[in-house]
């Protein structure tokens, strides 16, 4: 790999939609185990540049808005609360204009590199409703513009709380004061509203990590309180993530992300997480669960339990430098969807929070105003974690907190090769072509296509992607009459963003996307599989035809799944449970009966 040229799988671009597709599978998932994506270290470089002007500009807000604090001393906004509470609205201002996760080619924007607010400050394009069809004056798919101006609205307000300096409120214990409520209270209601017409911009807003700190800081009337709610809400984050990582799924994604990194260049180390990449066996080594359990689940579960409950201040501190190497490593990854200024965020609030207001210090959760504020508060916290484990096809990944554990819904597309992914561009208001125009205009198609599917070839490297290769071998009449797409990826030239919930574009995404594009029978077809519940190793499936809406339903056991490669070789055992009446999968039909279909 060079800084301005990918690192090329082994087949001439033009002559690689030639190969039957389950060897393209597993030619580009061997490439992945010794060189990830491949793609130019440019893209790397692009996102330092942005990483500076993130760091820069937060500097730059606090320095210049807040009264009592020096631009250049910043040794006096240590034990500042104002200082947490202005990043923090600086992050989400970030998150919710589409410039921090889901930004740029690592997503897949190639050009331009923002979806977010271009999307939704445009009338016509997609919103999804949660609830559209149950409560009033949220149904339909299309933005309007009320959807428009209560986003600009919500844009407005976190401006507004950036630049008005210091409040002296009633739980202010500094001249620099605390930050305006009004806003922050204004911008949580509006929110909530933004969540009943749009769930994808109330999830980009990052609400499981932000949101409930914000009206905090908004109504309660003691710092100490504030500070509490902060701590909890960060011990919460990293222990949901940890419990998340119990299971078959985690293992798979370290493997994934480590042969990703960019500056882990050693084949020789690479292959350790595999047991046999010579050979065609990716199946994960006791170095790859090593260092996806002990250095990511045991480090998630212990050292938040010891920042929030240890009054040692060493042990404390050993913590902390814990917990910032911890985030330092994730960032350098450059895991995919590019999730970077949170971890940059936490690396820097871990020491302010937990050694700024140290718990020895009376900022304890004993410290508390009221016993039951902290009931309220774990409530808050831990309802969304606890249902969407239990019922993960009611709740977000996100608001769940299985960030990064390899458990979340997801789906792979398959489009007839007769244009039929074009629909999508010449039906769809949106801000962005699909990725193969994006890339075919700098590349060439050839190079689009291998790129593109080896998206998929890397779905396939976690278990969930095995399955839904399995499927699709069942519902398309040949999957080389197709051209295979991961589902986030499509996903995020639909919506303007996304950050690996699959419920983004389930059969409610799709049925309004036919409605605007028209797909005959067979054109589109998803393979989508849900997230596994913490109970049980059954996962549900359901299999969409953009035409036909769901056509079959069942569930697999996911340890079927983590046997097989990514190419299937063997295919994956999964339980039919409901078909559609009147409909056959297309590769059960015999070849007389595809072709009068």
């Amino acid at each position: 790999m060079g800084f301005t040229t990918a690192d090329m799988p082994p087949v001439d671009p033009e002559q690689f939609e030639q190969m039957p597709v389950m060897d393209r599978m597993r030619m580009l998932a061997l490439h992945w185990a010794d060189y990830g994506f491949g793609g130019p270290k440019q893209m790397h470089a692009l996102y330092l540049v942005k990483t500076v002007v993130f760091i820069v500009g937060g500097w730059l807000v606090v320095g210049l808005t807040t009264p009592g604090l020096g631009l250049f001393d910043l040794g006096g906004w240590w034990g500042e609360l104002i200082v947490y509470q202005k990043l923090m609205v600086w992050i989400v201002l970030w998150e919710i204009t589409g410039h921090a996760a889901s930004w740029g080619p690592l997503s897949f924007k190639f050009g331009p590199f923002t979806g977010g607010w271009k999307y939704w400050t445009r009338v016509g394009t997609l919103r999804c409703p949660p609830y559209g069809d149950k409560i009033p004056g949220t149904a339909g798919s299309g933005r309007t513009v009320f959807d428009v101006a209560l986003y600009l609205a919500l844009v407005a307000l976190l401006v507004v709380a950036l630049v008005l300096p210091g409040q002296q409120t009633a739980a202010a214990y500094s001249e620099a004061g605390l930050i305006a409520t009004w806003p922050l209270i204004a911008y949580v209601v509006g929110l909530l509203v933004m969540a009943l017409r749009d769930k994808v911009v109330f999830l980009a807003s990052r609400p499981e990590q932000y949101a409930l700190c914000l009206l905090a800081f908004g109504v309660l009337a003691s710092h100490v309180d504030m500070i509490l709610v902060a701590k909890i809400a960060m011990v919460t984050i990293w222990l949901g993530a940890g419990v998340s990582k119990f299971g078959h799924h985690l293992t798979f994604v370290v493997q994934a992300m480590m042969s990703n990194t960019p500056w882990l260049t050693s084949k020789r180390f690479k292959r350790t997480l595999y047991r046999d990449v010579e050979n065609g066996d990716l199946m994960p080594t006791r170095m790859a669960f090593a260092w996806a359990h002990i250095g990511g689940t045991v480090v998630e579960l212990v050292l938040p339990l010891v920042l929030l409950f240890s009054t040692n201040e060493t042990v404390t501190w050993l913590a902390i430098v814990g917990m910032m190497a911890f985030h330092l490593f994730i960032y350098s990854t450059y895991p995919l969807a590019v999730p970077l200024e949170w971890n940059i965020f936490f690396i820097f609030v871990t020491p302010f929070l937990f050694g700024g207001f140290f718990a020895g210090d009376g900022y304890g959760v004993g410290d508390f105003t009221s016993p039951w504020l902290l009931v309220a508060v774990l409530v808050g916290f831990l309802t969304g974690p606890i249902l969407g484990n239990l019922k993960p096809e009611w709740v977000s990944f996100l608001i769940s907190m299985r960030q990064y554990a390899g458990n979340w819904a997801s789906g792979t597309m398959a489009f007839r090769m007769n244009g039929a992914e074009d629909k999508l561009d010449a039906g769809l208001t949106k801000g962005m072509k699909i990725q193969r125009e994006q890339l075919a205009a700098v590349y060439g198609y050839g190079v689009a296509e291998v790129f593109l599917q080896k998206c998929v070839a890397f779905r396939s490297m976690h278990s969930h992607g095995r399955v839904q290769l399995a499927l699709m071998q069942r519902h398309v009449d040949a999957l080389e009459n197709y051209r295979l797409r991961e589902g986030e990826v499509v996903c995020t030239v639909l919506l303007g963003w996304q950050f690996g919930d699959g419920h983004l574009f389930d059969e409610r995404t799709i049925a309004a996307v036919q409605e605007r594009c028209g797909f005959e029978p067979g054109e589109w077809v998803t393979t989508f599989t849900e997230s596994q519940p913490i109970h049980t190793t059954k996962v549900q499936y359901k299999v969409i035809d953009a035409a036909l809406g769901v056509v079959e339903r069942g569930w697999y056991d996911v340890r079927d799944a983590v046997t097989e490669q990514p190419w299937i070789p063997n295919g994956v055992k999964h339980t039919v449970t409901w078909q559609a009446p009147g409909y056959r999968p297309a590769g059960e039909l015999s070849g007389e009966e595809k072709v009068t279909t």
